[in-house]
């Protein structure tokens, strides 16, 4: 497509016979979503869809950072359930505590925190019962 308009043809015809040359040489069949359904189309048209969807690409995110922290910490719960060890369980608390902490030396723009460190112990009380539900 680097060809330039030759002077006194129609920049539409010039157009269309690029596209058709491209169209026989198979050049379309070589693109990224050649064969894929369209994305739906139902959805109101959004100025910022690329950008979105570059940030979903690449796992960004753009909540506020009290938030982002909140998400954190209920992720952090998480996975204190799937830990497999106490030294495990402490080191996921005490990174998330250290971040808590933190926030509530100097709290971050946007909504409230909410949050206070968690109780290690506690956790760890509540991680035991979990995995031995019988007590003993």
């Amino acid at each position: 497509m680097t060809e330039r308009k030759p002077p006194g043809v129609s920049f539409e015809s010039f157009v269309d016979r690029q596209i058709r040359k491209a169209s026989e040489r198979g050049e379309f069949r070589k693109l990224s979503g050649f064969g894929k359904p369209l994305p739906d189309d139902t959805a109101p048209y959004d100025p910022l869809w690329w950008v979105k969807q570059k940030m979903h690409r690449e796992g960004m995110s753009v909540l506020p950072p009290a938030l982002q922290l909140r998400k954190e910490a209920e992720d952090a719960a998480g996975a204190v359930a799937a830990a497999v060890s106490e030294s495990q369980v402490r080191r996921i608390l005490g990174e998330i505590n250290t971040k808590i902490t933190e926030a509530l030396r100097r709290p971050p723009a946007g909504p409230p925190l909410g949050l206070v460190p968690f109780d290690v112990e506690a956790e760890l009380a509540r991680w035991r019962k979990a995995r031995d539900p019988q007590g003993a």
